[in-house]
């Protein structure tokens, strides 16, 4: 395929500059002779601010175009095309039951798996089909549906795959559909009981439900799966420029109904969602190989057995039951580390700023520029590393807890992101030589801060807030000052040093001049501080090999809570790849 790239215009710029530009980049002078292209990628440059722009990257639809001789080979290529293609879509058809032991043996010797460096696919190596090794496989005269536990990004991608291979999935959420989980979320937030099985962390979607929705993802293009993960949120309700934008992100408002989208397409396939059920316990041979799991009806109490021999364990990074459960039951994981803090705002026209210079308000209106974001990393005199996470523009701090008694923060946005703050987590690394080298000691460090939360908040009265400036004299606040938390859910002021444990506290106050060089104002007195935000990644690692499965046969841990990703697009990816594991497992 042909991509112009570096096609850099001026805010307010018109479709017939991107036009003009592209004609100029081929060499060709008349624009009506332009070739057809779709934007593939967009960014905004403030580095010259007041001068803003725009830069695009373009791809040609003809893929038989020939890059003219005139060109500007400094920035018109011809590249791969990276596509991504699901081998197991269309093959086993909606009744999976009907493979015949010759399809499935074909299917082994042919299906193909991702090359990370060179190309989207390769070929499993293995012998002819016809050979003596495949004519003496041991192949299941039929397909046993698979258990998903977990409907946020990673199970609902892996769910989603595996139904669009015929294999007719079965999820286990502990959590609600999602309408439902809204309205418990909502009265959670204005002073209502907190359900343990449906909040900001648990229910249809996962905890990125309730978050920014932020698709950005530093694990590349995954042999085109990043880019399917965008296209199938696109097909489901979610805005186009996703597939283009530097910095994609959808907002809860709309993730909500695109959540829906997919479960209703997994459901068409063949597949079945069982929400209000939370796996207790998973069965094995005595060989050691999944035979079935057993979940508990979260409302009435009622346990129930389902036989499968592969699971994909999507359970998310607060499902601290199942760590505990799958712990007993000796599957192997390990402690991981991960990182601590607290949620700072800002005023989102102090952020804008920072990116657009002086003029930003009518920068903004007049060119519908997004709000302005940031990222900050900074090292103390030890060398702890203290960094932004997570940052929410024009957004709020939410009440994420999940447990009586404690208390968690996060952020969240909508998709117009047009709250009066902006906020972020600012985080520092911990690791077992903080709070213990057992496996499950990460999880307890956890609850120890949120615990300390839910009482620095009143026990239950509310987040606790505190100024900036008073936590940099570590006294308690007892008024706000001009900047209002925007926050769901209560909030009390105190005094947050109280909360997080000094080494914590006194990074985080010795990287503030840091960040104020960087950001000018960043560490105003009356930037609010709330707390704790403790889930910012799974506190454990639940081990598996090259195939994804651990070593408990037919056992795929997966996604964020599994320990192999952060954020929404890399747990969809590592839920597809997942799908496709299980896929060519469930094929042997």
């Amino acid at each position: 395929m042909v991509v112009i790239e570096q096609i850099k215009l001026p805010v307010g710029h018109t479709k017939e500059d991107v036009s003009g530009q592209v004609c100029k980049r081929l060499g060709i002078k008349d624009t009506d002779k332009c070739p057809a292209y779709e934007i593939i990628k967009r960014s905004i440059d403030a580095r010259k601010k007041p001068d803003i722009f725009f830069v695009y990257s373009v791809e040609i639809i003809d893929r038989k175009f020939s890059i003219p001789k005139k060109a500007d080979k400094r920035y018109v290529k011809e590249t791969l095309q990276e596509r991504y293609r699901w081998v197991g879509e269309g093959i086993c058809g909606s009744d999976h039951n009907n493979i015949t032991a010759e399809d499935k043996r074909s299917l082994i010797y042919t299906i193909e798996k991702k090359d990370n460096v060179h190309k989207n696919v390769s070929v499993y190596k293995s012998d002819s089909p016809d050979s003596d090794k495949h004519k003496g496989a041991a192949v299941q005269d039929s397909l046993v549906r698979p258990i998903v536990v977990g409907f946020g990004p990673a199970g609902m991608f892996c769910a989603l795959f595996l139904a669009r291979a015929g294999l007719n999935p079965i999820v286990l959420e502990r959590g609600k559909p999602v309408d439902e989980r809204v309205k418990d979320v909502e009265s959670f937030f204005v002073g209502g009981t907190l359900n343990e099985n449906s909040n900001v962390q648990f229910g249809e979607g996962g905890a990125g439900t309730f978050s920014d929705g932020k698709l950005n993802t530093g694990v590349g293009s995954q042999g085109g799966r990043s880019r399917e993960v965008l296209v199938t949120f696109a097909e489901h309700g979610a805005p186009e420029e996703i597939l283009y934008d530097n910095k994609p992100h959808i907002g809860t408002d709309v993730l909500v109904n695109v959540v829906k989208s997919v479960r209703e397409e997994i459901i068409s396939l063949g597949g079945e969602m069982f929400f209000d059920s939370c796996l207790t316990d998973i069965k094995l041979s005595p060989d050691g190989a999944v035979t079935s799991v057993i979940y508990r009806n979260t409302e009435t109490g009622d346990e129930n057995e389902i036989v499968t021999g592969a699971v994909c364990l999507a359970i998310g990074h607060s499902a601290r039951d199942t760590f505990a459960m799958l712990y007993e039951k000796g599957v192997p994981m390990q402690q991981k580390a991960f990182a601590v803090g607290l949620r700072i705002e800002h005023p989102q026209s102090l952020i804008d700023r920072f990116m657009y210079g002086e003029d930003h308000e009518e920068l903004r209106r007049k060119y519908r520029l997004p709000a302005a974001d940031y990222k900050l990393t900074a090292h103390t005199g030890s060398g702890r590393g203290v960094y932004s996470f997570c940052m929410c523009p024009g957004g709020f701090v939410v009440d994420s807890s999940s447990e009586q008694g404690m208390t968690a923060v996060n952020g969240m946005s909508y998709f117009a992101r047009n709250g009066a703050n902006a906020n972020s987590a600012l985080i520092v690394s911990v690791s077992g030589k903080d709070f213990g080298e057992g496996v499950l000691d990460g999880v307890e460090f956890q609850r120890k801060l949120e615990r300390a939360a839910f009482i620095e908040g009143g026990k239950g009265d509310g987040i606790p807030v505190q100024l900036l400036g008073d936590f940099l004299k570590n006294k308690k606040s007892t008024c706000i000052g001009a900047v209002t938390p925007c926050i769901k859910g209560d909030f009390t002021l105190g005094n947050l040093r109280e909360v997080i444990p000094p080494f914590v506290s006194d990074a985080i106050a010795e990287c503030m001049p840091a960040f104020e060089k960087r950001i000018p104002g960043f560490s105003m007195g009356d930037a609010c501080l709330s707390g704790v935000e403790s889930r910012t990644s799974s506190p454990v690692r639940i081990l598996r090999g090259e195939n994804r499965m651990s070593e408990i046969c037919g056992l795929f841990p997966c996604g964020e809570g599994a320990g192999y990703a952060g954020g929404i697009m890399s747990s969809a990816v590592d839920g597809i790849k997942a799908a496709e594991d299980i896929f060519y497992f469930q094929l042997q």
